[in-house]
């Protein structure tokens, strides 16, 4: 008798498991559906070594490459920057591979000398002549391994509050944003990672902006969601 009632317990407790592991990535779903709706991809696709790389390429003119810094995407400069430029200049904005539209190769680490040379690859598809790179946060970090990996492909570099220095402890204050196992990783990406991100989205920006408040056009157009 109470051999039966722990499998009954047992399998309750299975079945609660399933649903509220089907919840979440019910919910991961629809809210990657609702961001694509708010941002769908505005430029072209290119594929480089197994990277499918997302891009805008606007003007014509002197050549400037826009890489962005983790957790964002191409709209953080489209947005707010290629509008405040006058003629004369070839503004160019791409994903990071893994980030916005732009899809990270199969086996590929996302160290900085492997995604500064696929900002070179992509300089050398699009057939641009000694861009200037600007780099933000970790982009900063891609262009500044650029300029010594590969100076003579470009004219220089601008970097934006850039990521210069390997930091003590970074793994730890990541916390749990660090996560070794590539199947653990997915299985995060499908069920916790977005739900939990969505909750603290608004307190997350505040900080990060904080003081001023961020902006109101930041989640959509800016394209922070």
């Amino acid at each position: 008798m109470l051999l039966s009632i722990l499998s009954w317990l047992l399998a309750v407790l299975l079945l609660l498991a399933v649903l509220g592991i089907a919840s979440l990535v019910l919910a991961t779903l629809w809210i990657a559906a609702n961001a694509e709706r708010l941002v769908p991809p505005v430029g072209k696709f290119l594929e480089i070594g197994g990277n499918r790389i997302h891009y805008v390429d606007q003007g014509e003119g002197r050549p400037i490459v826009f890489v962005h810094g983790l957790g964002a995407q191409l709209h953080h400069f489209r947005h707010t920057l290629f509008g405040r430029f006058g003629p004369g200049y070839r503004l160019i904005a791409l994903d990071r591979p893994g980030a916005g539209y732009s899809a990270r190769a199969s086996g590929a680490a996302g160290s900085l000398p492997e995604q500064a040379e696929i900002v070179r690859r992509f300089i050398e598809a699009l057939g641009l002549e000694r861009p200037l790179v600007v780099g933000h946060s970790l982009g900063g970090a891609i262009a500044l391994t650029f300029a010594v990996e590969h100076p003579d492909v470009i004219c220089g570099i601008a970097l934006l509050s850039p990521l210069t220095h390997m930091e003590a402890g970074a793994r730890e204050k990541l916390g749990s944003i660090y996560i070794s196992s590539r199947l653990w990783r997915r299985i995060m990406s499908y069920t916790l990672a977005i739900p939990t991100s969505l909750r603290y989205a608004r307190p997350t920006m505040e900080f990060v902006f904080a003081p001023q408040a961020f902006p109101a056009d930041y989640m959509v157009d800016g394209g922070g969601c």
